[in-house]
């Protein structure tokens, strides 16, 4: 499985994913790092058939207005603690990977 980590989300969460086998990059892997364009993130993400995690409604929208990124985990908790983030992505990596 390949996964792009958009800027809202901690850079630590690339490296988990990492760190349990998986292809991942960040928005800050990018030259323009957080300034990088939604636009840009999309084809990206497209071009190397990767599933986008963000918590920007504005991938949520394009998602299902355009079917663009093709596959998105939409992040909606909310702030909470990285050290919660961690916890409810490892806990449901599996049910994540089945879907």
């Amino acid at each position: 499985m390949k996964f792009f980590v958009d800027a809202q989300l901690p850079y630590q969460l690339c490296q988990l994913l990492k760190d349990k086998g998986y292809d991942v990059k960040h928005t800050d892997d990018l030259p323009a790092k957080e300034r990088t364009h939604d636009s840009t993130i999309r084809t990206l993400v497209q071009k190397e058939k990767r599933i986008l995690i963000s918590k920007d409604s504005d991938f949520e929208n394009s998602f299902y207005l355009q079917r663009s990124p093709k596959k998105l985990l939409m992040i909606t908790t909310g702030n909470i603690k990285n050290k919660a983030l961690f916890s409810l992505i490892t806990n449901n990596i599996g049910q994540i990977e089945k879907m």
